[in-house]
């Protein structure tokens, strides 16, 4: 198997060499910059499989390194932070951002969490065929979606949560089985992931995002792809 790349970009440099020793050691090959340009040329040109991101550095802060790669495409991107309030958690959401860890945390969590992103990341298997809607187009196998023609930009994480619920269209899936499937069993009871990412995929992919047609809420319960 291909060894995957994981660029750490923070600003403190005690913190910097303990991350990526620890990633390597757990079989990564780690990359690190401490400040956002680097990080940013050394995305560019390493091309990572993934992103570990502080938000608080001097100059570019990790918000705006995060828009900058968002729009270079969908690499996975799990936010390091303190800061821990629900609006920066939301803000990290609506940017697409994979996994948000809030420090202080434990090696073995970031390795775990890490591993669990670059895992759900991959093409999944079961997705072999293309499902139709109106004018929403979702071909699984080659990971792409258009709506009335367009291409419609996605995050590894809404590949991966679209693909749950297209795959299986008119049937309600738990929410607890969503996050399993998509996010990993080290996620159980953070039913937050799910909501905030049906929020984003619906504003991508419905006409009014408040009315969904596609991506259907069972209250209590789950959701449905129509």
């Amino acid at each position: 198997m291909t060894e995957r790349t994981v660029l750490v970009i923070d600003d403190d440099p005690t913190l910097l060499e303990l991350l990526t020793e620890q990633l390597q050691a757990s079989g990564l090959q780690a990359l690190k910059a401490q400040d956002g340009p680097t990080g940013l040329r050394l995305a560019d040109e390493a091309r990572p499989d993934l992103v570990v991101l502080d938000v608080m550095m001097p100059g570019m802060d990790g918000w705006q390194v995060c828009e900058r790669l968002r729009q270079a495409g969908p690499l996975p991107i799990i936010m390091l932070t303190a800061k821990g309030e629900e609006f920066d958690k939301l803000r990290g959401f609506r940017l697409g951002v994979d996994d948000y860890v809030t420090k202080p945390f434990s090696f073995a969590e970031l390795t775990a969490r890490v591993r669990a992103v670059l895992a759900r990341s991959q093409t999944g298997e079961d997705a072999r065929r293309t499902i139709a809607s109106g004018e929403l187009v979702i071909d699984l196998e080659q990971r792409r979606v258009t709506l009335a023609g367009q291409a419609v930009e996605l995050t590894p994480t809404e590949h991966r949560l679209l693909a749950a619920l297209a795959s299986r269209p008119h049937r309600t899936i738990p929410t607890e089985q969503v996050l399993l499937e998509v996010w990993g069993a080290e996620y159980a009871g953070e039913v937050e992931h799910v909501k905030h990412y049906v929020w984003t995929l619906r504003k991508k992919l419905e006409t009014d995002p408040g009315d969904p047609k596609h991506i259907i809420t069972e209250r209590g319960f789950g959701y449905r792809f129509e």
